[in-house]
């Protein structure tokens, strides 16, 4: 009984898109010419917003500021995997991280980080994880 509800959650937490299995989507986002990288209050409320939005589970945030230039590096522990950031305010660079497994549909970060941080361009790859899971 507890071995099949185990692997009732396994398959749960694997992510569906056009009929495909997969543990993940990882997505990575490139903004470009993008502003408030510096403001690690504002950057947090744009994590947390995606996180709701994706339909994700925040476990933890912790966000650092470095100097002399106060780009912000961090990481949000979600249980459906993480968020991460880093940004390089002298150049008005940022650099996302976002892999979500399971019904959270991590797309739907892309377009709010390129709208919160008025980016001019945006950059964006997407890897489906553990895309050989169902081959035997």
């Amino acid at each position: 009984m507890i071995k099949e509800q185990i692997q009732t959650q396994a398959v749960d937490a694997l992510m569906v898109r056009d009929g495909e299995s997969f543990a993940g989507l990882h997505i990575t986002v490139d903004l470009y010419g993008a502003s408030d990288l510096d403001d690690i209050a504002y950057i947090e409320d744009v994590i947390k917003e995606c996180v709701d939005t994706c339909g994700a589970n925040l476990l933890h945030i912790h966000l650092h500021h470095f100097t002399p230039t106060y780009g912000v590096t961090g990481v949000a522990v979600l249980s459906e995997s993480h968020i991460s950031v880093h940004t390089w305010p002298e150049t008005n660079f940022a650099a996302f991280d976002i892999f979500m497994c399971g019904q959270a549909n991590p797309e739907l970060s892309v377009d709010i980080l390129k709208h919160r941080f008025s980016a001019k361009k945006v950059v964006v790859n997407n890897l489906r994880r553990g895309h050989l899971l169902d081959q035997k």
